[in-house]
């Protein structure tokens, strides 16, 4: 079947016309970890930095006042993205780790105490571990994790009621396993998280471009995405806080364009949200991530998440009718938002990659980012495929076909 998205795309296009490049035939099934960027994207920064470029903000001439209009014209994208109350709670950040970091330094290290609980759960990337556990070593807090049923992901409800209590005051999660692929019950958890008085924080890097977000349904405090998930360029994110949070909470990095007002002696704040993004902003790269946010609301979000869930069902039942193939997280593809995570008997993942390298497969192998989760399931590293809109199901059926003989090629005689 043929995909008619594919075309938006210089890398899809090249492929499909069975250009001579080394990228010739290639199969992509790594958008969890980045997705592809179409010609509108590209277009659209080009054209800023062509026609508009200047240094935004401060400048009091008009092509200066062209560059803060098409900065601040992505925020607003931005925000009705994610349905974010206004446009002022949108900060631009480099990526979901630094949104991330952000809260950690600007709010955990000012507000927490020793006794004081910070809960996340056991499936958290790296980014959504190690700011608390910086914040735990400076302050005396206890990070404390909520665990998943091991074949399904799910957190059960006693598992989030007995994790979060009068002591927890930050609850941190993510929206989307990148390993799992599970979405959590977020609007459970965020209830449970203020009912007991807690901020509640939402690392959504694979959600956002998966399925439609709305934060104030979540009621989510923070919720952090980067921009090169969602087809838009890599340098780019974002962190959604509500109004009243960003303004009682110190701005993590100081110096340029943050500033309202210096005296030798000290210094006030822009209004929110400039008084964190320090310094000249990537206003091209802001721009280019609300053309990709606009064209894959273009596509829809109900579409690329029902797509999704197709491929992903397609591997599944495929894998089940090869022997030794493990699929690690549940067993429908309906409830892995495009990812689907696997070992082979007898191969390293890291083999399973090289392998299917070899056949102009792209997957990636390791430990994801999540080693927690790792050593929680008992493995050190896993394969992972993960699909997007611009995948087909020929795709699928070869990577499927090419999976079935990597134990062949590895020696062994089944």
């Amino acid at each position: 079947m043929e995909n008619k998205y594919r075309k938006d795309f210089p890398f899809f296009k090249a492929i499909d016309e069975n250009s001579a490049g080394e990228n010739k035939g290639l199969i992509y099934f790594d958008t969890a970890a980045t997705a592809q960027r179409p010609f509108i994207v590209l277009n659209a920064m080009t054209h800023f930095y062509a026609t508009e470029n200047a240094n935004p903000l401060r400048g009091l001439y008009s092509l200066s006042e062209r560059a803060t209009l098409a900065y601040e014209n992505a925020r607003e994208t931005v925000a009705k993205f994610i349905n974010a109350k206004d446009a002022s709670e949108i900060v631009f950040t480099r990526n979901a780790s630094e949104s991330l970091n952000l809260v950690a330094y600007s709010w955990g290290l000012n507000n927490l105490k020793a006794g004081d609980e910070i809960c996340v759960s056991i499936m958290e990337h790296h980014s959504n571990i190690v700011p608390w556990q910086m914040v735990c070593q400076k302050t005396g807090a206890k990070l404390v994790f909520m665990e998943c049923d091991k074949e399904t992901g799910i957190i059960s409800d006693e598992e989030i009621a007995s994790k979060i209590n009068g002591h927890t005051k930050i609850v941190s999660v993510v929206h989307v396993s990148n390993v799992l692929g599970v979405t959590n019950p977020v609007k459970k958890i965020g209830q449970a998280a203020h009912a007991n008085g807690a901020i509640f924080i939402v690392d959504g890097a694979q959600s956002a471009p998966h399925m439609q977000v709305d934060v104030q349904d979540i009621d989510a405090d923070f919720f952090a995405m980067s921009g090169h998930k969602l087809c838009g360029p890599m340098g780019i994110g974002s962190l959604y806080g509500k109004r009243e949070l960003l303004e009682k909470t110190d701005p993590f990095l100081r110096g340029g364009e943050m500033i309202e007002y210096v005296t030798r002696e000290n210094a006030t704040w822009a209004e929110v949200p400039h008084k964190f993004e320090a310094g000249t902003v990537s206003a091209g790269d802001a721009v280019g991530m609300a053309a990709a946010i606009r064209y894959i609301t273009s596509i829809g979000l109900e579409n690329i998440e029902k797509h999704d869930a197709e491929l992903a069902c397609r591997i599944i039942e495929g894998m089940k009718n090869i022997p030794h193939i493990n699929i690690i997280g549940p067993r429908d593809g309906n409830k892995r938002c495009g990812i689907v995570t696997f070992t082979v008997d007898g191969v390293h993942p890291h083999d399973v990659a090289t392998l299917l390298s070899e056949e102009h497969i792209a997957i990636r192998a390791g430990h994801h980012c999540a080693q927690p989760l790792g050593q929680y399931l008992g493995q050190t590293a896993t394969a992972r495929a993960s699909l997007y809109f611009y995948n087909t199901e020929e795709e699928v059926d070869i990577f499927l076909e090419k999976l079935s003989h990597l134990r062949e090629w590895s020696g062994f005689k089944d």
